[in-house]
This record gives C-alpha cells, sequence and structure tokens, in this order.
C-alpha cells in the first residue's frame, strides 16, 4: 500500500504496515529515534498498523507529542508497580482490579480497587518499583483480540474492564498492550498509543498523592483510589513543577481561607455553600463596589431578580432541559393546589430578557445594559467541589446589553474594555483570549445559522480591531451563541479562564424581544451576556491564591493595625485606630498584654498591610512609625501624611505601596 511522508513523497509498503516499518524504509537512524508518529493528524504509536493512503510524520523524543506518549506509558508502569506492591503483600494479582489510567496535563493517573487501601505513605516504593520496570526496559507489544475472548480475559474477574469492553461498538478494535513478556510483564485493556519499551520513558516523574474517585465519576459506583504523577522529558522541568506544587499548597485558598478568616463551608449548611467571613465578606464588598461603580460610569443599570424563576422561564430559554443534569431538580406546589413549577436559579439572564421585554421598547433606548450581581445555582457532583473555585451556589457580575445590530462591535469593544480594565486593577498582565464556536454538525446548538456565523464574525472583528492574540475553539460556545474567553495565569503561571462575553442572537428570538426602529417597524435585538469576575466565589478564591492572601491595601481586610509599645500609650493608639477608622481605613488598635514583637509578628502573619508602632516619643509628636508588610520600616511620620498617602493608595486602587 501506499503512504506519505511529510513532504508528500509516496512511500509503498507493505498491508498492515506501522509507523515503525515507515521510519525503518526511511532509514536506521529514524528508526532508532522513532517513538511514535503522527498518522492523519492522530497520534499513533509505533504498533498500530497504518491505514492504506496515511499521511505519516515520525516523532522522535525532540517532538512535543513525545510526552503524551511517554505519560501513557507510565500509568501502565503505574499499575504494574501496583500489583507487585499487593502481590509482595501476599495477595493474588488478579485482587488487584484496575479501572482507566489516562494522561492529564503534566500526567497521569490510574484507578485501582485494590485489595487495601493505599494512602501517601506507599507513593516512595510505588516509585521504586516504578523506575526498575523502567531499568528493564520492557518492549511493547500491541494485540487485537475478538470480543468474546477478550470479555472471556475479564469477566467474573474485573467488572471495570468488563464494562469498557462491552461499551467499544461492533465492529471496532479491542486492542491490549504488553509490555515484557509472560515470565515477567504486565498487560492491559488500551487503546494506546505508548512508547517503544519502558526504557524509553524519561526516569523525571514523581507520584504526587492518592485521592478517591467514583467510577465513571458517578457517585452511585464503586469509589476507587486515584494514584496521581507527573512527568516530564527533563529533570529542571520537574523541579520546577515540584516547586511550583508546593507554592500552590502555601497559597492553597482552602487553606489560606481558615487561617486568614475569609470565608466557612459549613456541612450543616450544605455542601459547596459558602458563608462569607466578615473578613472575606471586605473583599468580597470591594470588588463588588470596584464593579459597581465601572459600571454606572459606563452607563449600566442595576437591578435585583429573585433566587427562583418559573420552569416555564427557562424552558423558553433553553436552560431547562439543555442543561438539566446540572440544575437542581425542580421545586413543585402540586401537593398544595399549585401547577406552576418552580427551579432555583441556574442564570440570571432570563430574569433580565424579562425586564427588558416589560414594556414597549425603541431604537433610542438602546443599547440598554442591565446588571445585576445575582446568585445563582448549579447541582455539582459532591466529588468535584472545591473549596470556592467549584461550588454550588454562586453570585456572578452579570450583565446582559441589548442592542442593535450595528451597535454589536462597540458594545462588545465596550466590555472588551471593562474585562482589560479588571485585569490590569488586579495586576493581572498575563492573559490570552479565546474565541468558542459552534462545533461542525453538533446539535447541541439552538438558533439560525446564519446568525450563529454573523455573530462569531463580530466577536472575531472586535478581537482584531482591539488587538487581541486569541485562539478559536470550536465546540467551545454557549448553547446559544459564540463567545470569548479570557485565560488568565496567575502568579504561579497556572492558567484560570476568568471573564466572558458572548454575543446572541437566539435568546432574543425565542422570547420574542422587539424594539420600534426608526423606520417605525419592529426588529430583533441583539443581546451580549458578559461577567468580567465570572463567579465572585471562584473569583476570590483564585485571587487568594494569585496574592498568596497578601492583598493590596484595596482589598485587604483589616487594612492598619496600630501598637502601642506599651500601656502608657494605649490611649494614643485607639486614638489613631479612630481617626482612621473616621477617614475609611480599615484599622484595628492591637492592645493585647503580648510583648510588642509578637503582636507585629502576629499583624504579619495575618497578612495586615501597615502596622503602625507608637511609643512615648509618637504620641508627644503626634506621628507614627510606619511598617510596611514586605518593606519593612518605612520611619516616623505625622499621622496626616500616613493618612494621605495611604488614603490615594487605597482610593485609585494601587497595587503597589505609595510610600
Amino acid at each position: 500500500m501506499t503512504v506519505y511522508l511529510p513532504d508528500g513523497k509516496a512511500l509503498e509498503v507493505p498491508e498492515g504496515a506501522t509507523a515503525y516499518d515507515v521510519a525503518k524504509a526511511v532509514g536506521p537512524g529514524l528508526a532508532k529515534a522513532a517513538v511514535g508518529a503522527i498518522v492523519d493528524g492522530e497520534l499513533y504509536d509505533l504498533f498500530k498498523p497504518l491505514p492504506p493512503g496515511a499521511r505519516v510524520r515520525i516523532l522522535t523524543e525532540k517532538d512535543p507529542e513525545y510526552q503524551t506518549l511517554f505519560r501513557h506509558t507510565l500509568a501502565h508502569v503505574l499499575a504494574q508497580a501496583v500489583k507487585e506492591h499487593f502481590q509482595e503483600k501476599g495477595y493474588d494479582p488478579e485482587s488487584v482490579r484496575l479501572g482507566v489510567g489516562p494522561v492529564i496535563e503534566k500526567g497521569f493517573y490510574y484507578d485501582i480497587d485494590a485489595p487495601e487501601p493505599l494512602s501517601d505513605e506507599d507513593l516512595p516504593a510505588l516509585e521504586e518499583r516504578m523506575r526498575a520496570i523502567l531499568q528493564k526496559d520492557l518492549p511493547l507489544r500491541r494485540y487485537v483480540l475478538p470480543r468474546e475472548e477478550a470479555l472471556a480475559r475479564y469477566r467474573g474477574k474485573d467488572p471495570y474492564k468488563t464494562e469498557l469492553i462491552q461499551e467499544i461498538p461492533e465492529g471496532e478494535e479491542i486492542s491490549f498492550y504488553q509490555q515484557g513478556d509472560e515470565a515477567y510483564g504486565f498487560t492491559d485493556l488500551c487503546r494506546g498509543p505508548h512508547v517503544p519499551s519502558t526504557g524509553r520513558i524519561p526516569p523525571h516523574f514523581k507520584l504526587t498523592h492518592v485521592a478517591g474517585a467514583y467510577w465513571r465519576g458517578d457517585e452511585r459506583r464503586p469509589m476507587l483510589q486515584r494514584v496521581y504523577g507527573v512527568a516530564f522529558r527533563t529533570a529542571e522541568e520537574l523541579k520546577e513543577y515540584l516547586w511550583q506544587l508546593e507554592e500552590a499548597q502555601k497559597r492553597d485558598h482552602r487553606r489560606l481561607g481558615r487561617e486568614l478568616e475569609l470565608f466557612l463551608i459549613d456541612p450543616m449548611v450544605g455542601k459547596g455553600l459558602v458563608l462569607w467571613l466578615p473578613k472575606g465578606n471586605v473583599i468580597r464588598e470591594e470588588l463588588m463596589a470596584f464593579m459597581r461603580e465601572e459600571q454606572i460610569r459606563r452607563g449600566y443599570q442595576l437591578v435585583t431578580t429573585p433566587h427562583i424563576g418559573s420552569l416555564e422561564l427557562y424552558k423558553t430559554s433553553g436552560h431547562y432541559p439543555y442543561y438539566a443534569e446540572s440544575q437542581f431538580p425542580p421545586i413543585s406546589f402540586k401537593e398544595r393546589g399549585e401547577e406552576e413549577e418552580y427551579l432555583l436559579k441556574p442564570m440570571n439572564c432570563p430574569h433580565h430578557i424579562r425586564i427588558y421585554a416589560y414594556k414597549k421598547r425603541s431604537y433610542r433606548e438602546l443599547p440598554l445594559r442591565i446588571a445585576e450581581f445575582g446568585t445563582v445555582y448549579r447541582y455539582e457532583k459532591a466529588g468535584e467541589l472545591l473549596g470556592l473555585t467549584r461550588v454550588r451556589g454562586f453570585t456572578q457580575d452579570d450583565a446582559h446589553l441589548f442592542c442593535t445590530p450595528e451597535q454589536v462591535k462597540a458594545e462588545f469593544l465596550g466590555v472588551l474594555d471593562l474585562v482589560l480594565k479588571v485585569f490590569a486593577t488586579l495586576g493581572l498582565r498575563d492573559y490570552r483570549a479565546r474565541i468558542g464556536v459552534r462545533e461542525p454538525g453538533s446539535e447541541k446548538y439552538v438558533g439560525d445559522e446564519a446568525k450563529w456565523a454573523l455573530a462569531e464574525r463580530q466577536i472575531e472583528e472586535a478581537a482584531l480591531e482591539a488587538g487581541l492574540h486569541y485562539t478559536v475553539e470550536a465546540g467551545d460556545a454557549a448553547f446559544y451563541g459564540p463567545k470569548l474567553d479570557f485565560v488568565v495565569k496567575d502568579a504561579l503561571g497556572r492558567e484560570w479562564q476568568l471573564g466572558t462575553i458572548q454575543v446572541d442572537y437566539n435568546l432574543p428570538e425565542r422570547f420574542g424581544l422587539a424594539y420600534v426602529g426608526p423606520d417605525g417597524e419592529e426588529h430583533r435585538p441583539v443581546m451580549i451576556h458578559r461577567a468580567p469576575f465570572g463567579s465572585l466565589e471562584r473569583f476570590i478564591g483564585i485571587l487568594i491564591e494569585h496574592f498568596a492572601g497578601d492583598f493590596p491595601l484595596w482589598l485587604a481586610p483589616v487594612q492598619v493595625v496600630v501598637i502601642p509599645v506599651s500601656e502608657k500609650q494605649e490611649d494614643y493608639a485607639q486614638e489613631v485606630a479612630c481617626k482612621l477608622k473616621e477617614m475609611g481605613l480599615r484599622a484595628e488598635a492591637d492592645l493585647r498584654s503580648e510583648r510588642m514583637q509578637a503582636r507585629i509578628r502576629d499583624a504579619e502573619m495575618q497578612k495586615v498591610p501597615y502596622i503602625l508602632v507608637v511609643g512615648e516619643r509618637e504620641k508627644a509628636e503626634g506621628t507614627v512609625s510606619v511598617r510596611r508588610r514586605h518593606r519593612g520600616n518605612l520611619g516616623a511620620m505625622p499621622l496626616a501624611t500616613f493618612l494621605e498617602k495611604a488614603l490615594l493608595e487605597y482610593r485609585e486602587r494601587r497595587l503597589e505601596s505609595v510610600f
């Protein structure tokens, strides 16, 4: 059969040839260096037969796809090590039943049903076994079995693999990968791809932790043990990642939330439901005040809508049933004689649409910009809840702009300007844009194709005009329209999706919205959905980790602590604190009986930006001795001078000290 090389050259190979055969035909050097291939745009290993007419690019260890190959094989090496670990403990290797072991960002994991619980203490021993398997340089072999023979291998022994085989469509290959031989090795049901042998895996990996994971992500199914690992090409990459991991643990918003008394998630209140403590609520209110000021300045009108709505409202919008699985069940009052059903609000947009529709609108009223800090509710599976970043109730800085088709680009650019203002104010300078469009042929989208194409084009034109660097992601659109998302890197280089803008021609159609144009006829408005923060809960969780809890002055829950040197200056310390509070700063006087240095250390641990120490000289002269976190002692100055500068830093929402 004929296959084609990257330069278009045709190569004749035997039918059923593999990428290794192609590499060997090109030359012995390439065959020795080969680790896999890209075949018609798909990642292949060296073992899988090629289709006739395939376009083949051979991969070596220099290619980025190499990481996917060796990470996948490492998952198999982990599974083999776990089986050996329990065999050494006296268990039958068949008692270790395996779920799935995919590649993930930075590494891999394997879901395991073991006869005994694994813990993080077991990981060093498992790592040692894995390194021994790498050193043995076990060759990998791919083979295919008929369905019944494949099922017979697992039926009655391993329900997980049995289920996976049963779900493989008729006519599709059921492939296995064997590493090593019958005397010493490991075989697993797998689609591939893999490296040619375990010796082609770089030794720069680490098992990070063990966690519980429901089979197939379904909390009604058995709980398995998921062992996670990371793997890189070089020792330097692994070292950098482990440093980031350690730093991320220090910055974990759940830990800092407890230590700094910012928020609480109480099981008695409910999983995924956040209780904001006084200090955390300060951050929330400051962010809302910032957004409120910006919105009013930009011509938005603020509204408030209920936490529930009629089920018919969301049926009309399409949110129900499109997102039925991620919503709480409808609330019915039929047993009380009422026919209407309600839903905990999953989205604010249908409510804002009804505000638009409550009276006849003229083109002279457009654009109409409606904004709300609206709390919405989504049913997230218990195993997927994570601190503030994955919750069941959250508040969005939501707004919907109703405009004419001619106004779309200008309004979109205005929203872009607001999003970028938010990022600049918070020091989030490293970001990229991602345009989500329809996936061709998918049935999950509603509305007219021509209007979808128009909306996608308008977003791209606005992004180009704004000078944004962006990628286009097919299948990432909302069901009613395309969108522009911002992906932001935090202080550790981790990426978070923050801020979204969506162009929607479909919901105005579904609700029959209209405005009277200059021609006296009714026309359909266009909606722009936008939320620069997105979820306040998630946004604050990310900010806690970005700043490591060390917030700039304007967000700091306590901005200034006044500490007297001794009891003799307590009255002056209280006087200073009162003056600061009168001028709008969040200040406290620490009059505890502990030594002064201990009180300074406590204020530092609570990440208070400014500490004012007052002794007898400061009391006599009406001054304060100023300490700025991370800057040390700034010296003594008149209280009025400190106030002027601190208020400037606060009111201008500066990221750095003005001193």
